[in-house]
């Protein structure tokens, strides 16, 4: 496998968009911090966001489990074509650090990668919303992320430190060589009825705490995620 590297880090803040009464849905007031710019000097990454990063749904995102989101350039190449856009660029898809050498397929949950002076760990396949569907008005967008399984993942930092673009990426430890995120995402989007696998996935450690939940509702009980809020891409709030 090559090195990966950061290609690109990007930070933003919570900012209201859009015009009350406006009639198209698309353009009714909403608040994300899914725009964000690019950094060029080394950041510090702390235990629950980069410096400078925030979130505007505490309840979804941020928190340890989700501390940074992390998105393959080897994904824009196809989504300029697909979508139409050969605008999209670097932390278009609301990511904070854009990876190279790296996609869904080469990571696992579990997975303990260093890089500058932090240590960082994986912990769940990202669940696209629907403010990446308002972010480029095209209403099915987090739906199409979801069914490719070009999401992106989540890592909760073990050890802050600094990181900066340009930076390698250090697989440091393996545990769970079978849980790739992209076998993660097939199990809670595609393979929904299979409740033994759902309970192994959900007794691995490091696993996010909401995955958890989620997947041993479902092995104990057959309840299923409640996706189509999530997906719409007219959501309001």
């Amino acid at each position: 496998m090559t090195q990966p590297v950061v290609l690109s880090i990007q930070v933003g803040q919570p900012v209201e968009y859009g015009q009350p009464g406006a009639n198209d849905p698309m353009d009714q007031p909403w608040t994300t911090s899914f725009v964000k710019a690019p950094v060029a000097g080394p950041l510090v990454l702390g235990l629950t966001n980069l410096d400078g990063d925030a979130q505007a749904d505490l309840v979804h995102h941020g928190g340890p489990d989700k501390a940074v989101l992390c998105y393959s350039a080897h994904h824009y190449p196809p989504w300029r074509g697909e979508l139409n856009r050969l605008d999209l660029a670097a932390g278009d898809f609301g990511e904070n650090l854009t990876i190279l050498g790296l996609t869904e397929a080469d990571v696992c949950i579990g997975d303990i990668w260093r890089v500058g002076d932090a240590l960082t760990q994986i912990t769940q396949p990202r669940q696209p919303c629907w403010k990446l569907a308002r972010r480029w008005r095209i209403k099915d967008l987090a739906l199409q992320v979801q069914q490719t399984g070009r999401t992106g993942w989540y890592l909760r930092v073990l050890t802050p430190g600094t990181v900066a673009a340009g930076l390698p990426l250090t697989l440091v430890e393996r545990p769970f060589p079978e849980w790739s995120v992209d076998r993660a995402n097939g199990l809670m989007h595609l393979d929904k009825h299979n409740h033994a696998l759902a309970a192994t996935l959900a007794s691995i450690p490091p696993l996010s705490a909401s995955w958890k939940t989620t997947l041993t509702l479902r092995a104990e009980h057959g309840v299923q995620p409640d996706a189509p809020r999530r997906l719409h891409g007219l959501e309001s709030g």
